[in-house]
């Protein structure tokens, strides 16, 4: 890991943009982690999306094609098109036009169930907080870089068999918690290698 490698990362546009919102929302948070109860909706943001990661990669980005044709070139770009050509750069980072809606969403709804702007800033704070954590660990799997630490090795072993061995299995990238608590983490020698794990539209087209 380099200079090069870092600014790569960072100075991507949307990148850029998370960051800078999550710079400006820690900020404003920041007196409020004095505290343990400061740190709550912090915490509780970071765990939505680490949830998120999960159900939102397995139940919406390996989606059957849709039928119309706005839908499913979204969907190429959101995912079908990484599984073609994993390791294309503009191709690894979600884009802001899909994350900041879903977040607006999320401030909204905490917003109405605590009436607190504090809260909810804090909590979307948290939130972009593990989907810039997120973004990372994803453009560590696909570029030459080798991890740090064992566990990002690990996890760059895992998301890679995601993408050429089987799309069915290891859809965590920053963890395999909620694979391990679904079934859907296995043994790299229990797995057969899938002929769809690159073209999810025809592997959706064949179920």
């Amino acid at each position: 890991m380099n200079a090069k490698t870092v600014k790569e990362f960072w100075l991507f546009p949307d990148i850029l943009l998370m960051g800078v919102l999550f710079v400006s929302g820690l900020v404003v948070t920041a007196p409020q982690l004095t505290s343990v109860k400061g740190w709550v909706p912090l915490g509780i943001g970071m765990l939505t999306y680490a949830a998120s990661e999960y159900f939102i990669h397995r139940f919406l980005f390996h989606l059957p094609p849709p039928k119309h044709p706005v839908l499913l070139k979204w969907l190429k770009r959101l995912h079908y098109d990484h599984h073609a050509d994993p390791h294309k750069l503009d191709l690894l980072f979600l884009p802001a036009w899909y994350s900041l809606p879903l977040i607006a969403v999320a401030a909204g709804t905490v917003y109405l169930i605590t009436s607190s702007l504090s809260w909810t800033v804090s909590y979307v704070t948290g939130v972009i907080g593990f989907l810039l954590y997120y973004e990372w660990c994803h453009y560590v799997a696909h570029r030459p870089i080798i991890p740090l630490t064992p566990w990002g090795r690990w996890m760059k072993k895992l998301h890679l068999r995601h993408h050429f061995k089987n799309e069915h299995y290891w859809y965590g990238v920053t963890s395999p918690a909620f694979d391990l608590l679904l079934g859907t983490f296995k043994s790299e020698k229990e797995v057969g290698r899938s002929d769809t794990v690159r073209d999810l539209e025809q592997h959706a087209r064949q179920e």
